[in-house]
């Protein structure tokens, strides 16, 4: 049965995204949004930093929640609607603690509330380390246009 989108979202449906961050992934997203700052491609400069060694951006943290939504919409939504589910943008954005290069990460997307009302849904994304450490937390926005 083809369900009105919003219908398709219940709270407590969660998916993850696991994925360990590499040198490569750090280079690339560097090019990809011009953000070359050294504390993320200068090991001299970052060593001179408070946290010694250089560290992953913040925004390529924003890019594996997005990856969570996306294993969200085809674990939950996918087939059950032909109304689209876009993401609506990411409030309460905090990155918590540094993410270093071979950090081994698990983004949990979680949703949290549902407006029906304004065909809306809200999800609590976490990401942790290896460590059991949250790095990046959000609230993610979901819309169904």
């Amino acid at each position: 049965m083809i369900e009105r989108g919003i219908e398709a979202v219940e709270v407590g449906q969660v998916s993850t995204f696991a994925h360990t961050v590499t040198e490569q992934d750090i280079a690339t997203f560097a090019t990809l949004s011009g953000d070359d700052h050294p504390q993320h491609t200068d090991d001299a400069y970052a060593k001179t930093t408070r946290f010694g060694q250089r560290i992953a951006h913040g925004a390529l943290m924003v890019a594996y929640m997005s990856a969570a939504f996306t294993v969200y919409w085809r674990r939950w939504v996918h087939g059950r609607t032909d109304q689209p589910a876009i993401s609506y943008g990411y409030d309460r954005i905090r990155f918590i603690k540094p993410v270093l290069r071979g950090d081994a990460l698990t983004v949990e997307h979680r949703i949290a509330e549902i407006d029906a009302s304004q065909d809306k849904a809200f999800a609590q994304v976490t990401i942790t380390n290896q460590r059991g450490e949250t790095v990046a937390a959000a609230t993610h926005v979901i819309k169904f246009v």
